[in-house]
């Protein structure tokens, strides 16, 4: 297992809980910070219940819903839907803290958890035939059954493999930085839609404070590649004119920011290919497995880490590694309408005036937003996913009255 992300632990926790002798690499030293928004939707609530979490550790803060603002005027609060599945709560933890004790749960179930180590490829003939292991001065070589990688969007091990990024579909860039708040306790994520800088002018992208409920706040903007200039954006000017611009109850200024902005990219929408070679497979970021409506890649980490674990189990078990193509189909099964339909719906908001208008007739309209929370979210039950064909079928009529970038 490469990389003790929210992916790499989730799979190593699920293999161990189906007997498999697991070793899970993490580059880093637990805890190690990410950047990440810390948020946790009720998909992801459901994955760490599965696994055992406990919830009542003091770095966990519960959310109840989604606060949204289009501009200084236009302002929504809706809580989480009632699903038959998921909870109708979510929560913000940050990326040190949750990690750290999700790898300590799957090292619990038996997990040989290595950090501080770093894996490299060893190919012959475009084969992985083993995988080296370096702590320090040490290393070792070793020839796992089937290696699971999970290393993230810049996805180094990965590119060794041959897997590589899609460039006609969406990425995201984020940058997010920590504030003290008086407002940390605020049961709401909240999100601007309509971001301005300081002289009104409209900023492609969008902005966010996810309250963690010890002080401090996560504060964080993100850009769509489908905006037509959007490498001229930078996203630390986009972060001080958000902060500059957001609500003064948040308390945020020069004087209460503890930590430099961070940005990275967000691979999305299953940008990567291939999935799965003759004894590996690629989880979470590593796959491009972010939800390009909201940004969202934890809750997609353990769910395909978990899917990944079910299709790894099944193929040592019968002593064939080529039911590990299974695996592609049963994300394209669980996901590919929903994805199809986001890649549309982010090239319509790539147009500022676009986004803009959609914002302030949404935040007008509770039931439209409410069910716009749903689909952004991947919060639909089964009654409401008769209308994905309908939907794609729209957001593409739509798309085709654009004008071409």
């Amino acid at each position: 297992m490469i990389g003790g992300g929210p992916a790499g632990s989730a799979a190593a926790y699920w293999m161990a809980r189906d007997g498999l002798d697991v070793t899970l690499v993490e580059k880093k030293e637990y805890p190690r910070d990410k950047t990440c928004g810390d948020g946790l939707t009720p998909r992801a609530i459901l994955q760490l219940q599965n696994m055992g979490f406990d919830f009542d550790v003091p770095e966990f803060h519960r959310i109840t819903g989604l606060r949204s603002y289009a501009g200084d005027d236009l302002m929504i609060e809706m809580p989480w839907p009632d699903h038959s599945r998921f909870p109708n709560w979510g929560g913000v933890i940050r990326r040190r803290d949750l990690d750290q004790q999700v790898a300590s749960l799957a090292e619990k179930e038996g997990v040989h958890v290595r950090d501080n180590t770093t894996a490299t490829p060893v190919v012959e003939s475009g084969q992985l035939t083993a995988v080296t292991l370096a702590n320090g001065g040490e290393s070792e070589t070793v020839a796992p059954d089937v290696t699971i990688i999970a290393d993230g969007s810049m996805n180094r091990f990965g590119r060794e493999l041959g897997t590589s990024r899609r460039r006609d579909y969406p990425l995201g860039m984020a940058a997010r930085g920590y504030y003290s708040s008086p407002r940390s306790e605020d049961p709401f994520l909240e999100s601007q839609l309509d971001l301005r800088d300081s002289s009104g002018a409209t900023i492609p992208g969008y902005g966010w404070v996810f309250p963690l409920g010890d002080g401090t706040v996560n504060v964080g903007v993100g850009l769509l590649s489908t905006f037509k200039k959007w490498k001229d954006v930078n996203t630390t000017h986009m972060m001080n004119d958000y902060v500059a611009t957001a609500p003064e109850y948040w308390g945020l200024s020069e004087e209460s920011k503890l930590s430099k902005p961070m940005g990275g990219k967000l691979t999305m929408s299953y940008s990567k290919s291939p999935l799965i070679g003759h004894n590996w497979l690629t989880i979470g970021d590593a796959a491009g497995a972010i939800n390009p409506w909201n940004g969202e890649g934890i809750s997609y980490g353990y769910e395909t880490g978990r899917f990944a674990a079910d299709h790894v189990a099944e193929a040592l078990g019968a002593g064939d590694l080529g039911l590990l193509r299974r695996y592609p189909q049963r994300l394209e099964d669980e996901y590919g309408l929903y994805y199809k339909m986001a890649r549309i719906f982010v090239r319509l908001i790539g147009y500022p005036s676009v986004m803009r208008t959609l914002a302030h007739t949404g935040l007008r309209n509770r039931p439209l937003m409410e069910w716009t929370l749903k689909v952004m979210a991947n919060l639909l039950d089964d009654e409401d996913k008769h209308m994905g064909e309908r939907t794609y079928d729209a957001l593409a009529a739509v798309v085709r009255t654009l004008p071409t970038k």
